[in-house]
């Protein structure tokens, strides 16, 4: 028995598995390649607790190919290989059958089943899927089954992080620094380390709006096969549009003539806008911290009140932290610099610690378990956050807010699911309005319901495919 001796325990009983494809509306780039199409995965489960009731719970997420796998194998291949991997978590939750909080059950998974389903899936003809792609298909199962337990006692999930529900304390799951022996995480709960005021007063949040490196800035960036269905495409129009205040441009990290330039001019274009805040993305392909470092440097000295607008720098470097252990500190000096595709998890946050790196940019798509242990951790030993999209459309976009409002960030949250696909979220947009249209600049979480993630699932008018696959315990 996981966590065993709470009233308020649950164990996995059914878990149903669908498969959402969309399209984009404009191309997103990721590195080398370019996104035009996703497939979510939707998850449905269903818990039951020590008295025999019931209750379900939904999870979902983007299944980001050219985000999760990075590879010169194919996007079919890859897409597909995410897909199988998903039926194989959906099986081995099914079976799992541990039974506690679901930060304990889910812990126990990522350290106990996940490794050896990881293993599993290796073959000779193609390689194995990568440990973000393996976390990127199990985040839909996490999110419903803390989505099912606050469902299962009719609170709010945020609320459930504390003693009363938990019986292990972080000790059981985390490890302090090294060199920060005051730190002690006995006897602690996530509670103490959530915003408390995540549902009421931050019921708005600034929200971070993509600047992709396709992206036109004004009209005479115009190719001729810009859309034509009444959302921004301009940078200048989505300002405007939005009320935006806070831009994240996403960069090259191989051409430092372009990179520089592109800065320069989505700055300019914010300072003529008002926008307060800009941060880089350098899209994990620099491998030597002086490419950031000389670009930093010469944005100071020529275009210093750009410099000032610079928030943070998002990881500019690969995504293997453990075999690509590059010095974060010289940048670090310069500007907070955040580590993101590399956060993993809390393991991955204390290397990136040790290596110099400011802060961590949260995802949910790593699992809500692993957010909220992650969070603990870099909080614990006093480094900032972020919370970072993955263009998250329908109910992965909810979880993701909840989330950025209850992490206490630098600065709201990354949404830019209404950029590239604002109408695969009509039927929750109707229900949440607020949470799929950024008005003043922000996002507003006020339309949420009273338990669970606050998906209000019953009200959204969403016809499902059949089931990809359906297990029960």
């Amino acid at each position: 028995m996981s966590g065993g001796g709470k009233i308020t325990d649950v164990r996995v009983v059914a878990v149903e598995l669908y498969l959402l494809p969309v399209q984009t509306r404009v191309p997103l780039k990721f590195g080398p390649e370019v996104m035009t199409e996703v497939t979510c995965a939707r998850v449905r489960v269903t818990v039951e607790g020590r008295d025999g009731k019931t209750a379900t719970g939904w999870g979902e997420c983007p299944l980001n190919v050219q985000w999760a796998w990075p590879s010169s194998l194919s996007y079919a291949a890859r897409l597909d290989g995410m897909v199988d991997f998903c039926r194989e978590v959906a099986a081995a939750w099914a079976g799992f059958g541990q039974t506690g909080h679901p930060l304990e059950i889910g812990s126990d998974f990522l350290t106990q089943r996940l490794p050896e389903l990881i293993k599993a899936a290796t073959s000779a003809e193609q390689e194995s899927i990568p440990y973000l792609a393996a976390l990127v298909c199990s985040s839909a199962f996490d999110v419903a089954l803390h989505d099912a337990f606050g469902n299962l006692h009719e609170r709010d999930i945020y609320d459930l992080y504390g003693p009363e529900h938990l019986s292990r304390d972080l000790a059981a799951f985390l490890e302090p620094a090294s060199d920060a022996h005051a730190v002690s995480f006995a006897n602690r709960r996530p509670s103490e380390f959530l915003a408390p005021d995540g549902r009421s007063v931050n019921s708005k949040l600034t929200a971070w709006h993509l600047v992709g490196g396709l992206d036109p800035l004004t009209a005479d960036d115009f190719t001729g096969e810009e859309p034509d269905d009444g959302y921004p495409v301009t940078l200048s129009d989505w300002i405007a549009h939005d009320g935006l205040r806070c831009l994240k441009i996403k960069l090259r990290g191989n051409d430092q003539a372009w990179d520089f330039g592109r800065i320069v001019k989505v700055g300019q274009l914010a300072v003529a806008k008002n926008c307060t805040w800009l941060t880089a993305d350098f899209n994990c392909t620099v491998t030597d911290p002086d490419y950031v470092n000389e670009i930093l440097d010469r944005l100071r000295d020529e275009h210093p009140r750009l410099y000032g607008k610079l928030l943070y720098i998002e990881q500019p470097f690969p995504y293997e932290l453990e075999r690509d252990r590059i010095d974060a500190r010289s940048i670090a000096a310069r500007k907070p610099v955040f580590l993101d595709e590399s956060a993993h998890d809390w393991q991955h946050v204390r290397l990136g610690r040790e290596l110099g790196w400011s802060g961590v940019a949260l995802k949910t798509c790593k699992t809500q378990t692993g957010a909220i242990l992650s969070l603990c951790w870099a909080k614990a030993h006093g480094m900032p956050l972020m919370v970072q999209d993955l263009a998250n459309p329908m109910l992965a976009q909810i979880s993701h807010l909840r989330l950025g409002a209850h992490s206490g960030t630098i600065m709201g949250v990354e949404t830019n699911g209404m950029q590239f696909y604002p109408d695969a979220s009509s039927p929750e947009s109707a229900v949440h309005p607020g949470m799929f249209r950024r008005q003043g600049g922000a996002v507003d979480l006020s339309s949420l319901g009273a338990t669970g993630f606050g998906f209000r699932v019953d009200e959204i008018a969403r016809e499902l495919p059949p089931a990809t696959i359906k297990y029960r315990h």
